[in-house]
């Protein structure tokens, strides 16, 4: 089975954009369900709906595989499932380390989505000596002073950094010089590396952010509503006998509420 080392995915030759390579793996979570489901076949617009994109979007997307479907009939299930795989570089074995096994670090050794995806987690690192040789998900935590020979050893060239912000910079950097050329860095830090090597940053804290961002927003909304519709409602004339009577503030010349 081949393995990192020999072979990294030819989007970037072939001309694939960016932004639709960040939305290949949303298709293949997609398909990956319809596929568990045993469905044949699956049309542009209920492909794009399960995986949030439009379906002009997802056709154009596509495009670029060279995979237009088939009219009337749909895309193949299986063969984008393949397809996709193959272009995220999926139909081959991709060792990882994680570097940094805290709380978060022990979780994401523990998760199971690894493996089905193309990921076999060939080590874990941790510069605490009392983690050593401590099993994590059925792995035995290996000590930092090694991390150039596993590195070596098991031909890993994606990096996974859980460490603690301050550690994370040095960890990455011992990891680019070991020759790992892909990392994904869960610490709450900016990186810096050299060209040639690919970070993806995942930030919790800054999506909650976003999110409270949004919230707020919404908030801020929902109170201008509610302000306008009480102004609406309460200096709005009141009909008595057929006439209309203008609602008056305490001195009888002003609405009891003003707009703001």
């Amino acid at each position: 089975m081949a393995t990192g080392r020999t072979h990294r995915p030819a989007t970037r030759s072939r001309g694939i954009p960016e932004a639709t390579v960040a939305r290949l793996p949303l298709y293949l979570r997609a398909l990956t369900g319809l596929s568990e489901r045993s469905v044949p076949t699956v049309s542009s617009e209920e492909l794009a709906a399960a995986a949030g994109v439009n379906s002009a979007k997802l056709r154009k997307d596509f495009s670029y595989l060279g995979s237009y479907g088939t009219r009337g009939v749909g895309y193949d299930v299986e063969y984008l499932v393949y397809q996709i795989s193959r272009e995220l570089g999926l139909t081959q074995d991709w060792p990882v380390v994680i570097v940094g096994i805290g709380n978060l670090g022990a979780a994401l050794a523990n998760y199971g989505g690894f493996a089905s995806r193309g990921f076999r987690v060939a080590a874990l690192i941790d510069a605490d000596p009392a983690m050593a040789g401590k099993p994590v998900a059925g792995i035995p935590v290996q000590h930092s002073d090694d991390l150039e020979k596993i590195i070596s050893d098991n031909g890993v060239s994606i990096g996974v950094i859980a460490t603690p912000a301050g550690a994370a910079q040095p960890v990455c950097d011992r990891l680019v010089a070991a020759g790992v050329t892909s990392i994904l860095n869960f610490a709450p830090t900016v990186l810096s590396v050299p060209e040639g090597v690919d970070v993806r940053k995942v930030d919790l804290s800054i999506e909650l952010q976003i999110l409270a961002f949004h919230e707020q927003r919404k908030a801020g909304e929902d109170a201008a509503a509610a302000e306008a519709g009480g102004v609406s409602e309460v200096a709005a004339p009141v009909v008595r006998g057929g006439a209309a009577v203008d609602r008056k503030g305490p001195d009888g010349d002003m609405p009891a509420v003003m707009p703001a």
